[in-house]
């Protein structure tokens, strides 16, 4: 369309001077009037273009926005001249010191060909701006731009379902079972093969966009009418839903050697999104045993895919068994936060592997590195009180839009300091609301026990009362929302309750008494938890409170 009309883009100075005096910034966006202000010089030098992660969403951000700059620096050491394409005014990627030349352009393949067709760079990395970055990978090579570090059909290869099936044979590594498919009733005919629950997931989406957890057809066709409101380019998957612990890893891998900083483990059962659930380093509950298998399990999957830079993983373990849930040949937004602990600079070790380095050349020995010393734990934050009528139950679409850290020489420690940074400011009045679906009321019990143990009063709905009154835990029943008073939401309006721990029942239903009670916990400044390993994760915490005075401060700038 552009070559047809004769339409081309210029680039103008972004003045970063404000009109005071002239700016010479090499900071760029563009136009279809007027001359262009960006020409190309003749530096000697290669060039590299840095594909960033455009603007800040949930799934993807900040993170991504670490490993492109440091990948630019890291690239700038090495001689390259480099040029950074992102579009977020509140990145650091998008400041004008950062790269020789920064072009402010959204990353679509039209806006990036403008660019091309000036600068002709001699190679672009897409692996450090996440999923936004990666969808680039095709279109670049059709502008003849060589894709640096692992090639598009070992991308793809991780995306597509038969190809990555392939592998995982031949590297002997179990998967769940699924298909793949592209309308309801396919989806339905695989569900029902494998059995219920299935996760239903699209392909080539950020933050598990899309992606439920489905326990019958009727879950299946409205999930898939969601997802196909869009038309698909790539296959729906529909896998059996595993219930286990789940594990991941970052590494570096040059084509051959794999380096593992450290095995992050996440204190919430799989169904719940990697980027909402607590992550632990190290992994502090599996045995060595499952420790090896998936360090092992991560050099033959990085060996398959033919990884040049960095590679994600994401495990499920059940007893001694490992199960590969998903790769992503790619950054992800776990980098900064295991760089950090480990004191191990992986972007600059993947950028330097992308040039052709070797891992023994950079001074590491391959394979799962000792453990640093310390635990660190990463809580996610959430800001459901700024999105009204949002659902605020965690499953398997990521919703967090943020991140702390806690870092002590213990697990609980960390695990104080962490709560302590989300905001979790307990006690306050040492009143807590327990209501939990049936299949929950067994693990209910045991933390209503610990609760009461604490001092904490329990008010409770009607079978989650009986069920701690039955087994010896006093609770105070309370009426649901649609009920006579007392009910849940008068205790919540008299802002005398410290949490609220609520599993919901299947269905998307916001007339039930769940959805309500959760929004108005939100709405009313009253922490509410919906998985009972994040419930018992925070008692962990409580418990350990009374060491308070013994916490000690890390400085996390001499850690790396």
């Amino acid at each position: 369309m552009r070559d047809q009309f004769g339409i081309h883009a210029a680039f103008k100075t972004v003045d970063t001077c404000a009109a005071e005096f002239a700016a010479e910034t090499p900071y760029y966006y563009s136009v279809f009037d007027g001359e262009n202000e960006s020409l190309p010089e003749s530096k000697g030098r290669k060039k590299v273009m840095v594909l960033g992660s455009g603007p800040i969403r949930i799934g993807q951000g900040v993170e991504f926005d670490y490993c492109s700059v440091h990948a630019t620096w890291a690239f700038a050491r090495a001689g390259y001249e480099t040029i950074i394409v992102n579009n977020n005014p509140e990145t650091v990627s998008t400041d004008f010191d950062i790269a020789d030349k920064l072009y402010f352009e959204p990353l679509t393949p039209e806006d990036v060909e403008n660019i091309v067709d000036i600068e002709k760079p001699d190679g672009a990395v897409v692996q450090f701006g996440g999923q936004t970055a990666i969808k680039l990978t095709e279109a670049l090579m059709k502008m003849g731009v060589e894709i640096l570090g692992t090639k598009a059909e070992d991308v793809d290869a991780a995306e597509d379902r038969e190809l990555f099936d392939r592998i995982l044979e031949e590297t002997g590594i179990p998967r769940a079972a699924g298909g793949t498919v592209f309308t309801a009733e396919e989806a339905k005919a695989v569900a029902n093969r494998l059995g219920y629950p299935v996760l239903v997931r699209p392909s080539y989406v950020l933050g598990g966009q899309g992606m439920q957890i489905a326990l019958s057809d009727a879950e299946v066709e409205e999930f898939m009418a969601v997802i196909n409101r869009y038309t698909q380019e790539h296959p729906v998957l529909v896998d059996k839903y595993l219930m286990g612990k789940e594990l991941e890893v970052d590494a570096v891998c040059d084509g051959e050697d794999i380096l593992i900083p450290g095995i992050m483990e996440h204190v919430e059962r799989t169904g719940v999104h990697s980027g909402d659930s607590i992550s632990v380093y190290p992994a502090h509950t599996i045995a060595d045993t499952v420790k090896e298998r998936i360090a092992e399990y991560s050099r033959r999957l990085a060996k398959a895919l033919h990884v040049k830079g960095l590679i994600n993983i994401q495990f499920i373990a059940i007893s001694e068994e490992v199960y590969v849930i998903e790769v992503n040949p790619r950054s992800s937004r776990t980098v900064p936060y295991i760089s950090k602990v480990t004191g191990i600079p992986i972007v600059d070790l993947a950028t330097q592997v992308i040039l052709g380095k070797k891992i023994k050349e950079l001074g590491y020995e391959p394979g799962l590195q000792p453990n640093a010393g310390h635990i660190a734990i990463k809580m996610p934050v959430f800001s459901f009180e700024k999105i009204r009528g949002a659902e605020i139950s965690l499953g398997p679409e990521m919703k967090s839009t943020g991140e702390c850290l806690g870092i002590g020489r213990t697990f609980d420690e960390a695990l104080y300091k962490a709560f302590i940074g989300a905001g979790f400011d307990l006690p306050k009045h040492k009143q807590i609301i327990i209501t939990v679906k049936d299949a929950d009321k067994g693990e209910a019990i045991s933390i209503g026990r610990r609760f009461a143990k604490l001092g904490y009063t329990i008010y409770a709905t009607r079978s989650t009362a009986a069920a701690l009154n039955d087994s010896g835990v006093k609770a105070r029943k309370v009426n649901k929302i649609h009920q006579e008073s007392p009910t849940v939401m008068d205790l919540l309006l008299g802002h005398r309750i410290d949490l609220v721990i609520d599993t919901p029942t299947q269905g998307r239903d916001k007339s039930r008494d769940g959805f309500l009670i959760r929004r108005t916990a939100i709405e009313t400044g009253v922490n509410c938890l919906t998985s009972l390993d994040t419930a018992n994760a925070l008692l962990t915490s409580l418990e350990a409170k009374e060491n308070e005075d013994a916490l000690e401060l890390v400085d996390i700038t001499k850690i790396l």
